[in-house]
């Protein structure tokens, strides 16, 4: 009987220590995640915050840089442009011809007129392109030759050139003249205008254009 008792003793004793093993484990358990939730929740509240912020910030700048860009950029090269003198552009410029001739002269002179009305002042080089149509044919001035260099146009402001031709003394009917046609320098869009001098060209042999075309600011108004 000692003996059974013992063993029953024992097996209660086992029982008891393992009752309380499971115990202490389950309160292990239920407490475990309670610390491990702030360690956790730290580095991936932080570590989220910094993507989210980096993902918002890499997308709003490539957003933006790309309206900007696609839009922005050209209404700011053009703005930018004009602040620094960009070239005159034919559809920014008022093109008129007058004639310029004072008596006496052994030559003609027609004045032509480049009024800036555009956004902004721009900048025109030395010498416009003249064509000068006549009943046989088109004839393509000759520049002086003179460098005076580049002209900055102000905004609402104008500059003059000479455009020179030989006059008709011969008595004879000479080549009629029905046309002029002014391209601005450094463009290739053109303006065609009535031709505002002498009627006729003195018939030449043919061996070069009679018509020569002075750099930008040649000619000052009415003359």
């Amino acid at each position: 009987m000692r003996v059974h008792k013992l063993t029953f003793a024992a097996m209660a004793v086992a029982a008891g220590l393992t009752l309380t093993a499971c115990q202490n484990g389950e309160d292990g358990a239920a407490q475990g995640p309670a610390p491990a939730a702030p360690a956790a929740s730290t580095p991936s509240s932080s570590g989220g915050g910094s993507s989210a912020g980096s993902a918002n910030q890499g997308s709003g700048k490539g957003s933006t840089g790309t309206s900007s860009n696609g839009k922005g950029t050209a209404a700011g090269t053009g703005s930018g442009d004009s602040a620094k003198g960009g070239k005159c552009r034919t559809d920014d410029l008022e093109i008129t011809a007058s004639e310029s001739t004072v008596g006496g002269d052994a030559e003609g002179t027609v004045a032509v007129q480049l009024k800036n009305r555009g956004s902004g002042d721009c900048t025109l080089s030395e010498y416009a392109g003249v064509d000068v149509k006549t009943s046989a044919g088109s004839l393509s001035a000759k520049r002086t030759g003179e460098h005076p260099g580049p002209a900055v146009l102000k905004k609402g402001t104008s500059v003059y050139f000479g455009v020179n031709y030989p006059l008709n003394t011969s008595g004879g009917s000479g080549v009629r003249i029905t046309g002029l046609v002014v391209t601005p320098p450094d463009e290739t869009k053109s303006v065609s205008l009535a031709w505002p001098g002498a009627a006729t060209l003195p018939v030449t042999d043919g061996s070069g254009s009679p018509i020569k075309v002075g750099p930008i600011g040649s000619a000052g108004q009415g003359g």
